[in-house]
């Protein structure tokens, strides 16, 4: 059990379990952020597999919060085209604010609903 060292994995589980009793069979849209860029993807936990993934390399600007705003735009238009409109979000631990908040708010003005 390596992730009870790690405080950042604890917090993901918790995060996970609790998402998990909510989703009632919607996909998770989760959230990584690094240091340097913020990743997003659509997973369905049902079939295991990624519906929808964007990342700020696509972008190429960074991963400062305009950056995530706009792989917060371009997971909801991915989503979208995978006939994906409503998720469960998954910051993955992260507290609500900065990049991960700018990318949810672009998420939902994309049309994503959470």
């Amino acid at each position: 059990m390596a992730y009870k060292k790690n405080p950042q994995e604890r917090r993901q589980k918790r995060v996970r379990r609790q998402i998990k009793a909510v989703a009632n069979g919607r996909p998770r849209l989760s959230v990584y952020r690094s240091s340097a860029n913020i990743y997003a993807q659509v997973v369905d936990d049902a079939n295991g597999n990624t519906v929808a993934a964007a990342s700020s390399l696509d972008i190429k600007n960074g991963g400062n919060i305009d950056a995530a705003s706009a792989v917060g735009k371009l997971i909801a238009e991915r989503a979208k085209k995978a006939g994906i409109e409503e998720v469960v979000f998954d910051r993955g631990g992260n507290i609500y604010h900065g990049r991960v908040k700018a990318l949810a708010e672009a998420a939902r003005e994309g049309g994503l609903k959470f």
